[in-house]
């Protein structure tokens, strides 16, 4: 098995997306770990599936 691009990462109020190729963050904080989005951005990282995750996220911020 390959070494994953995205991971989360525990920060203080909850967790990030690091970017292992870039070198930094990706996206925003979130509260909850966002399997199901690393899940999508490791695998198919289909355009829409992602946006969808995204928006989901958010919304479960508010």
């Amino acid at each position: 098995m390959s070494r994953r691009r995205y991971v989360a990462r525990g920060v203080p109020g909850g967790y990030r997306i690091w970017d292992n190729k870039a070198r930094r963050w990706w996206g925003e904080l979130y509260e909850l770990c966002p399997d199901d989005l690393l899940a999508e951005l490791n695998g198919a990282r289909d355009h829409a599936r992602v946006t969808a995750l995204l928006r989901r996220h958010r919304a479960m911020r508010r």
